[in-house]
């Protein structure tokens, strides 16, 4: 599909530089660059070019018509409302603008849906999310790394600059990441940040409709989806709605002063999540928390706007329609309006009713994050609409438990037995996705202060228990941060051999050895065991609490058992299979999934020190 041909050939442009345009500079965007017929979605562009309100718009081409027209706060902008007729046919239209005798056209294109995109599937509990930094995980094109139309250039020994990871250095290890039993990749942000510092992370947007391009080009991205879906891998875009990048094209000539929240001097949030279902909050400290800024680099988004609600519902369906994605990932949910993003929600999933959508709900206070799910019973009768959560609670308990020796009531793999005693509260388990790390928090192997027999019990864990895994790119290795002490730069480190030089390459197996061998093979034969596993995507838990720093649990259905033994003890431990009786007493041979080994209970079974066992049964 081709793109709106006022834009340049190159994929992202700098907010420094005016965009050059066919049409004698007087437009410069046309968004959504393009759009399909038979969608459900309204289609609303956003017109912007010098003195553009003063134009009368119209459609050339038939099966399309312009209703209606908005002017915006600024004179360079118009909205256009766009009728597309249910039979209409696709290919090029053009919008033609016309003043007092002056006349310009552009192509806009209307294309073909992909058979099935409305039906399009997504991520379940059956599937293990790849989580990964481009910027650090790979460089597949080093000629990319700074580019003319980017302020920030790289520089590697600078733990908080860009390092060159880019788009083709994921393609090239698609299949590490099938082989380690991965079935679907969330990458954060590749769209064009063009921040003059700290630009590397993607989440301050400067074009909500181009890759940047030391990332790749949007055409890439496409080749990207395509290419991980001959491997079986489904891609999840992770989006920002609740802010922009200071260096945005539009921060120099906003369409409505409204457009971005603003204040008389910079105004941070004050991240209070509460305020948003606590019945003692102050408006006050619900404005602060919903419209202050994230950063100062950050411009907090209006989406009480109707027009800025509506360019992001269609953005959104946009780059699923375009690259043919399978599910999205929004940023810092709770900071949006809450109500335009429920509606938000409504809309993304009318267009595609079977469509996944995860919220990062940073909270580890159970019943606030439970309130974010769609469908919950909240007392307020707010529904988000959002079907999937972070089960950021359930991740601090195991960071918690794991690195401790301690045997006193309420430490130790207790706090992870408590953890999920809190499922009652939660509306949708099968919605929740689960995860020991991520690009935001300390690496696994750092809070596990280098345990590598404790690294495997956290990934025994997040391989069996229910929800959809999250797995960390760098985890199969044991990788741990550069320099904690660095924050945010030196947890997010660069996949060793992902550079052309680097002495090591650990994406070739066979370089491996030692903790990072060891973790890796155990990460592959449990993630790819788990695949298959619908007891482990969709059975029911029954767990038991101890006061041994250990943890026991079946995952169950009706016809098969999963058994998992966690002893993050410092010694050998028996494991009282007469206390399990309620569920063993219907459980045939097992086979151990660690080993293969029978498994034999009518045996004393003792399990090392800081080991895990499961155990696989037909019932």
């Amino acid at each position: 599909m081709a793109a709106v041909s006022c834009q340049t050939t190159s994929p992202a442009t700098s907010s420094a530089t005016e965009v050059e345009v066919a049409t004698e500079g007087r437009l410069h965007h046309v968004e959504p660059l393009s759009w399909w017929v038979g969608m459900n979605t309204p289609l609303q562009l956003l017109l912007h070019g010098d003195s553009l309100s003063m134009y009368e718009v119209r459609i050339e081409g038939e099966g399309a018509r312009i209703t209606g027209t908005h002017r915006a706060d600024s004179p360079n902008y118009l909205f256009a409302d766009v009728e597309i007729d249910p039979t209409a046919e696709p290919g090029t239209r053009y919008l033609v603008f016309s003043r007092e005798g002056d006349e310009f056209k552009v192509p806009y294109e209307l294309a073909a849906r992909r058979e099935g995109s409305r039906e399009r599937q997504s991520f379940t509990t059956a599937d293990v999310i790849y989580l990964l930094m481009p910027d650090r995980f790979a460089n597949g094109s080093p000629e990319t790394d700074s580019t003319p139309s980017t302020l920030e250039k790289a520089d590697r020994d600078f733990l908080h600059g860009r390092h060159g990871g880019d788009l083709q250095g994921m393609i090239d290890h698609l299949d590490h990441i099938a082989d380690l039993g991965m079935t679907a990749i969330w990458s954060t942000p590749l769209l064009l940040d063009n921040e003059p510092i700290f630009s590397y992370h993607g989440y301050a947007c400067g074009d909500y409709y181009h890759l940047d391009p030391r990332m790749g080009s949007n055409e890439l991205y496409r080749e990207y989806v395509a290419e991980a879906h001959k491997r079986d891998l489904k891609i999840i875009m992770d989006i920002v709605t609740n802010h922009c990048g200071i260096s945005h094209w539009w921060m120099k000539d906003l369409p409505f002063t409204d457009w971005v929240h603003q204040f008389d001097e910079f105004t941070r949030t004050n991240n209070l999540f509460s305020t948003n279902m606590d019945p003692n909050a102050s408006q006050y400290d619900l404005m602060m928390q919903e419209s202050a800024w994230f950063d100062t680099s950050m411009p907090d988004m209006n989406l009480d706007n109707p027009y800025l609600l509506h360019y992001f519902k269609q953005w959104a369906v946009w780059w699923i329609e375009y690259a043919d994605l399978d599910g999205l990932r929004v940023d810092t949910y709770p900071y949006n309006e809450k109500g335009p993003m429920s509606q938000w929600c409504q809309s993304v999933l009318a267009e595609y009713p079977n469509l996944n959508i995860v919220g990062e709900c940073w909270t580890a206070d159970v019943p606030q994050l439970a309130y974010w799910q769609g469908g919950h019973p909240n007392h307020d009768g707010f529904d988000s609409h959002l079907p999937s959560i972070m089960d950021f609670p359930l991740r601090d308990a195991i960071a918690m438990a794991l690195p401790t020796d301690s045997l006193q009531w309420g430490e130790g793999m207790i706090r992870v037995y408590n953890a999920l005693s809190d499922d009652f509260v939660y509306h949708d388990l099968s919605k929740m996705m689960i995860f020991v790390g991520n690009h935001d928090i300390d690496r696994i192997a750092d809070v596990l202060r280098g345990n590598t027999a404790r690294v495997k019990l956290a990934m025994t864990l997040l391989a069996t228990m229910r929800g959809i895994p999250q797995f960390y790119a760098g985890d199969e290795w044991m990788i741990r941060s550069k320099d904690l002490k660095q924050g945010h730069g030196g947890l997010r480190v660069d996949s060793p051999g992902g550079w052309p030089g680097d002495e090591v390459n650990y994406f070739d197996p066979e370089q491996l050895k030692g903790d990072a061998a060891e973790v890796y093979h155990h990460v592959k034969q449990l993630f790819n065991w788990r695949k298959t596993k619908e007891v482990i995507h969709s059975g029911r838990t029954l767990h038991f609490g101890s006061r041994d720093n250990t943890y026991a649990y079946f995952r169950y259905n009706d016809t098969d058992a999963v058994f998992v033994y966690i002893n993050n003890s410092r010694g050998r431990k028996t494991i009282p299979w007469a206390n399990y009786a309620e569920i063993t007493s219907s459980l045939k041979e097992g086979r151990n999934v660690l080993t293969g080994e029978v498994f034999d209970p009518t045996r004393p079974i003792v399990v090392g020190a800081r080991e895990a066992l499961v155990v696989e049964f037909r019932r």
